[in-house]
């Protein structure tokens, strides 16, 4: 099968999914093309099955704003057209449903009937794509496309609430490749480079947006360095890093809190992390949480969107509500203060994320993609 996947190729959750996805397809043997602005991140090496097509915008002083969705549009009828590409996989709602479905047009007039899936990811949905603004063209979106999924029950159930649609939305869950995680593959993973040796290591990878609520990971932090001797890894760059850096001076922590910026080494960085904070506003899904306990890494987490999907309260990890900041410090000495305890959650926490591994869920795109054809 020959699929064209659109997709953010940044450090977001939408846009990784979406490269694992297209690389596990290419590697059960279809033919992958990747069409959108930049290389995706973690698509680092191309093969024959694997490909990468561009979207250039070209510039005119007459926008104020260049037109993406117009670019990319034309550059999927071109790509569709020149590689036989059999069906179009776009996620995330904004821009890439609506220029999907513009793609699907004009093709018709040309006698294609191209099948799209369109995957939504969460604040496409919850946060942009309810924005009064985008809310008309994100519904016609969602109606238009051939088939539709969600990344959790959670975000299907908001999306049905938000929006008025007519489609159906099956729920496909982000997944994990369990096969690079079998053994501990960092040989060097060494503690010493980054605590003492009888310093515990929390960890938090995100954007550092609002909604992740980066501020109340310090909070937590700070509660639990008063307790027991830790370190706390903050992986990733955006606007509340100088908010959470200025918390960290004010609270006489900050030689005790490491801002790593965005990396291309968060499983590295899990390997040697005893606890995973993620006290989000609101998770679609969680997929921060899934990479931690696929490393075998707990999780202290808020009990918000899609993380009870993931994170299981008193096996893998605790939840609790969004901003209780004392109750999740305190769940996290529970299960860091004692070893036995610290291991039984990092065994546990490793078998829940075995059963979002890739050979489970990729199979379900692979059916909704032939459903789609049976559509068309």
């Amino acid at each position: 099968m020959k699929i064209g996947i659109v997709c953010y190729p940044t450090f977001g959750g939408s846009g990784v999914v979406a490269t694992e996805l297209g690389i596990a397809l290419a590697n059960r043997g279809h033919e992958v093309h990747f069409i959108t602005y930049k290389q995706p991140v973690r698509l680092a090496l191309l093969n024959n099955n694997i490909h990468f097509h561009e979207v250039h915008v070209p510039k005119y002083p007459l926008f104020h704003y260049q037109p993406y969705e117009l670019a990319l549009s034309s550059k999927l009828v071109d790509m569709v057209k020149l590689h036989k590409i059999e069906l179009l996989h776009v996620h995330y709602a904004i821009p890439h449903a609506y220029a999907g479905y513009m793609a699907k047009q004009m093709l018709l007039e040309e006698g294609i009937n191209l099948p799209m899936i369109t995957t939504l990811h969460g604040t496409d949905i919850t946060l942009v794509g309810n924005h009064p603004f985008y809310k008309p063209a994100v519904t016609f979106s969602i109606n238009k496309s051939d088939i539709v999924t969600s990344v959790s029950q959670s975000l299907k159930s908001d999306t049905i609430r938000l929006f008025d649609v007519t489609n159906d939305i099956h729920v496909i869950p982000n997944f994990i490749d369990a096969k690079k995680y079998t053994v501990k593959q960092f040989t060097d993973c060494q503690r010493s480079l980054m605590a003492k040796e009888d310093e515990r290591i929390i960890t938090h990878v995100s954007n550092f947006r609002k909604v992740k609520r980066i501020t109340d990971v310090v909070k937590i932090f700070n509660r639990i360095q008063k307790k027991i001797p830790a370190k706390l890894l903050m992986v990733g760059e955006g606007p509340e890093r100088e908010k959470a850096e200025k918390l960290c001076d004010e609270l006489g922590i900050g030689e005790k809190v490491v801002f790593l910026g965005n990396s291309s080494e968060v499983d590295k960085i899990l390997c040697f992390s005893d606890l995973f904070l993620l006290p989000s506003e609101t998770e679609s899904f969680g997929l921060a949480a899934l990479e931690a306990m696929i490393n075998s890494v707990p999780v202290i987490s808020s009990n918000t969107g899609g993380i009870p999907e993931v994170n299981v309260d008193g096996v893998s990890g605790y939840l609790s509500n969004v901003g209780d900041t004392k109750e999740m410090a305190k769940n996290a000495l529970q299960i860091l203060e004692d070893n036995d305890v610290l291991n039984e959650f990092k065994k546990n926490a490793r078998e829940i994320a075995l059963k979002f591994d890739i050979d489970n869920i990729v199979p379900l795109y692979e059916e909704l993609y032939q459903k789609a054809f049976e559509l068309v």
